[in-house]
C-alpha cells in the first residue's frame, strides 16, 4: 500500500492542493509537475485523512492508474 501525499501548486490564477498516491514526496511532486508543467510546487506533505476529509482536494492519482 503506497501512501498518499498532498501537493500544493500555484498557477497564474490560483493556488490549490492535489492528492497523489506515490512512493515518496519527490515522486508525488514530479507526478503533479508532469501534469501541470507551468505550475509552481509550493509544498508536499503526507495526506491527513481526517483533516483533508473536511477540506477535500483534487485527486490526481485516480487519473494515473
Amino acid at each position: 500500500m503506497t501512501p498518499w501525499y498532498m501537493v500544493g501548486i500555484k498557477t497564474t490564477s490560483k493556488s490549490t492542493g492535489v492528492k497523489v498516491e506515490a512512493e515518496d514526496a519527490l515522486i508525488a511532486a514530479l507526478k503533479v509537475k508532469q501534469e501541470n508543467p507551468s505550475a509552481m510546487i509550493t509544498y508536499v506533505r503526507k495526506h491527513n485523512a481526517r483533516g483533508d476529509r473536511r477540506h477535500p482536494h483534487n485527486a490526481a492519482a485516480a487519473q494515473s492508474r
